[in-house]
């Protein structure tokens, strides 16, 4: 089960966060091997877990709101056109002595789904 959350914004639409395996992972195609945080903008959970859905991730469900969306991932997804982006999700938070870990930035959906569909 991935893990997620959502938050509502004050002019009633919602930010739902899914951790998702990525999909070229499972199907050995180049592209990021962990894991990956998807944010959707919509007006309610449903229609944003349906246009996950309508995307060909079809077993992607919202239960609890174990990890909402953070300020700054709402920020993100409303300041984006198509409101559905994406990156890799964070590792466990331990730090490495001597190495400086750069946020990665947001990309676009199409972009993680572009080589699922090339296949």
């Amino acid at each position: 089960m991935a893990a997620g959350g959502f938050c509502k914004l004050p002019d009633g639409m919602v930010v739902v966060a899914l951790n998702l395996p990525s999909p070229t992972a499972r199907e050995g195609l180049p592209g990021p091997s962990a894991g990956v945080r998807v944010l959707v903008h919509a007006h309610n959970r449903a229609r944003a877990l349906t246009r996950l859905r309508n995307l060909g991730l079809r077993a992607v469900y919202l239960r609890g709101n174990a990890a909402p969306p953070t300020p700054d991932e709402v920020t993100a997804v409303l300041h984006h056109p198509d409101g559905l982006i994406w990156r890799t999700a964070p590792d466990n938070g331990v730090p490495i002595v001597g190495v400086v870990v750069v946020p990665e930035l947001w990309r676009p959906i199409r972009s993680l789904l572009r080589g699922a569909a090339a296949a």
